[in-house]
């Protein structure tokens, strides 16, 4: 089944996996305070260059594809010593900024982030069994220290069509989890006939998608699959995205395994060699590219 979602569709709900729903929930009502505080309160953690791109963004600050996003968020990454990952790693240096109110958020999040880890951790090793490898291809210099980015999301209900939440885009990394709130139905997929298909939530449930560096390490044998959010509905929606990445430094390639397994496939020519965090700086920089024009 794991096997059939990941080639036919890149995206596939996650039942039974550990994480309480009452954690789950919590999680969103807390993100929901958040964002119900005034603008003045949340700029004290505003996102900033020397913050290594960490804290609350106003709506419009994020691009996606060069069109302004219609979404505020906090951003997170893993945090890492000094001059760990040299000259690269650099743009990202910094410590998360948590708001101060709601007051529990900081415990409540750390908590919630090493939950995601593990439970992404096994989720791999489960893809890694459906791609006819050993529960542990992607461990070791590939993914045996993980790097990980949170993106906690607020689109403001809209009642209209056509406003963009977040433009169709493919995660960058190895996989998402989605955590979001289960009265709304915003995020849409791209089937392979080309039409977009409403993620609609399943309480309880994450969403996990296939990001592009598990379709370069599969040898394009697994799709990252174009998604966007537009939320029609009136409500305000919150949605926790955690992004479960290789190690900052890996060089990403075809797993030889797998390259093995899959040398005639035929989408494989699209996979190239790269630094996952240049990778990810780049796009992180290009995203924000007019973040000094908000500061």
């Amino acid at each position: 089944k794991l096997d059939r979602a990941c080639r036919d569709v890149g995206f596939f709900y996650v039942i039974g996996h550990g994480i309480s729903e009452s954690l789950m929930r919590k999680v969103k009502e807390m993100t929901h305070r958040f964002f119900e505080l005034p603008y003045e309160e949340k700029l004290k953690i505003k996102i900033t260059p020397a913050a290594g791109y960490r804290g609350y963004q106003r709506i419009g600050v994020n691009y996606t594809s060069g069109k302004q996003d219609f979404h505020e968020a906090i951003d997170c990454y893993r945090e890492f010593k000094q001059g760990k990952y040299g000259e690269t790693g650099k743009v990202l240096e910094g410590l998360n900024q948590w708001p101060e109110n709601p007051q529990e958020y900081k415990g409540l999040m750390d908590e919630y982030i090493k939950l995601c880890t593990d439970l992404s951790r096994n989720i791999l090793r489960g893809i890694s069994l459906a791609l006819g490898g050993s529960p542990y291809e992607f461990e070791g210099e590939m993914v045996g220290d993980p790097f990980w980015v949170m993106r906690i999301i607020g689109y403001p209900g809209v009642n209209q069509e056509n406003v963009i939440g977040c433009g169709a885009h493919t995660d960058y990394g190895l996989l998402t989890l989605i955590n979001q709130d289960d009265d709304k139905t915003a995020l849409q997929v791209k089937n392979l006939a080309g039409d977009w298909v409403s993620a609609i939530p399943i309480p309880g449930s994450f969403i996990c998608n296939i990001g592009d560096m598990l379709k370069i390490l599969s040898n394009g044998v697994y799709e990252s699959t174009l998604h966007r959010v537009i939320n029609n509905s009136p409500l305000y929606r919150v949605c926790i995205a955690f992004f479960y990445e290789t190690n900052f430094d890996a060089m990403v390639d075809p797993l030889d395994i797998f390259k093995e397994k899959y040398p005639g496939d035929k989408r494989s020519q699209v996979s190239k060699r790269v630094v996952y965090g240049e990778h990810l700086v780049n796009k992180v920089q290009t995203t924000f590219a007019n973040l000094v024009e908000y500061s």
